[in-house]
């Protein structure tokens, strides 16, 4: 039988990349990251800039609920400071010491033959630092982070995003945090909500965050990622929905109940292999080739 008229051709897998929100994701809620991450963000709030300490709550949720995070919603309504001087306070004091080697999930990664990226609000210290603590720094191409999407160090924010560089784990280079602008006035978002019918617009922030889509689709631009083969694992609801809107297949992680937009939900991130099945197959159509005749040459596209 003559093999010269045959050909071998392997599947693609439908995914290529793997994309991963850090916090409350990689690690769980029950660490306490979160509780005292929130509570630095409020004395932060009250210690440097002067906000009454009884208007915190209100203003802690209105400024997360509608920019995305509280430091973006600061920004917005007209506060100024040092981006680095508000990551060290918030980030610098967290008890890291509740994250502990995850050897589990370091072999649940490494297993997976795809790339993997990290893409976070955090800076690119607090990541590196978690991901540090967990073992698992060496498992992701990259990082995606606060001063990926703030290139504060420029005298001015180029609209080209390709001169922005993807912060690698092994290559982080300083990028100093100064503001490119500052704002005198600060925009009563309190009264703002308690009195709706005042037609006025919220003022935007200068910093870029998830969830806003166009935070997600530059994420994606500089990482030269195509959405509609990777999986985004993000804990939060939003997020998910955010990403789902600019074509990523979506994980929702913490939670065994699917939501709007999510495609996949994981009780735990341990869970990945055995709650999205996808990944397994994608394995074994990479691993296993076939040959048969080809009448017409064609193309194949996913």
């Amino acid at each position: 039988m003559e093999f010269d008229d045959r050909y071998r051709q392997v599947q693609r897998p439908k995914y290529e990349c793997l994309l991963f929100d850090l916090d409350d994701t990689l690690y769980p809620l029950s660490t306490g990251i979160a509780t005292a991450c929130l509570k630095n963000i409020k004395d932060y709030m009250v210690d440097k800039l002067g906000i009454d300490k009884s208007k915190i709550p209100d203003l802690c949720n209105l400024l997360y609920k509608n920019y995305g995070t509280t430091m973006a919603g600061l920004r917005g309504i007209g506060y100024d400071f040092d981006y680095d001087e508000y990551h060290s306070f918030v980030h610098g004091r967290l008890p890291y010491e509740n994250l502990k080697p995850d050897p589990v999930l370091r072999k649940r990664l490494l297993s997976l033959p795809y790339r993997k990226v990290i893409f976070t609000n955090a800076d690119k210290v607090h990541a590196a630092k978690a991901l540090s603590r967990l073992g698992i720094e060496d498992c992701f191409e990259g990082i995606i982070c606060f001063e990926t999407l703030n290139p504060t160090h420029k005298s001015t924010v180029s609209d080209d995003e390709d001169d922005v560089e993807f912060v690698g784990l092994c290559n982080t280079p300083d990028i100093p945090a100064t503001n490119t602008s500052a704002s005198t006035e600060i925009f009563d978002i309190i009264g703002h909500f308690a009195r709706p019918d005042l037609g006025l617009a919220l003022p935007k922030s200068p910093i870029v965050c998830k969830p806003s889509v166009d935070a997600i689709e530059k994420a994606l631009k500089i990482a030269k990622i195509n959405p509609q083969r990777t999986l985004f694992f993000e804990d939060s609801v939003r997020n998910i929905q955010a990403g789902k809107r600019v074509g990523l297949h979506t994980v929702l992680v913490g939670s065994s109940q699917r939501v709007k937009g999510a495609d996949f939900a994981l009780e735990s991130i341990h869970n990945i292999r055995e709650a999205i099945p996808e990944l397994l197959e994608d394995d074994m159509k990479s691993e296993v080739a076939y040959s048969g005749k080809v009448a017409v040459e064609t193309s194949v596209t996913a």
